[in-house]
């Protein structure tokens, strides 16, 4: 994919780390950044790509109060959460929210490409990311 080194973070549906990752050349910080992103899909329960969007968006699921729900969001995580594409939800066969993966180290939309490239490597599912 030539991407820029990254850090993983797959977390479980009650939020405890299974797995965590840096490539050399990953800065330290971008272990954070992916768990914010991962840990941010399973407070919420959606991909974060949905959560910036729909905070952006008048029109989106919180009208106007969008802005408003995504930094209340951070806020009351004690900033445990990163609104930001790279989170993703994993789901099991039938649909069941089974757990999370955070990625960072390039730009956030490939970032969200290469978590979703692991989860369907996985046989599993998430979400459909649009952009």
């Amino acid at each position: 994919m030539g991407l820029k080194p990254l850090a993983v973070v797959v977390l479980d549906a009650g939020g405890c780390v299974i797995s965590a990752r840096r490539q050399d050349g990953a800065s330290f910080m971008r272990f954070d950044v992916a768990m914010a992103k991962a840990y941010g899909c399973l407070a919420l329960g959606l991909n974060m790509r949905a959560l910036r969007d729909g905070g952006a968006n008048p029109e989106g699921p919180w009208g106007t109060w969008g802005p408003q729900f995504v930094n209340s969001a951070v806020t009351i995580s004690h900033g445990r959460i990163a609104p930001v594409p790279g989170g993703i939800l994993i789901k099991s066969t039938d649909g069941q929210n089974i757990g999370a993966v955070g990625v960072s180290g390039d730009s956030s939309d490939n970032d969200e490409t290469a978590a979703m490239a692991g989860v369907q490597a996985t046989g599993l599912a998430s979400d459909p990311c649009y952009k």
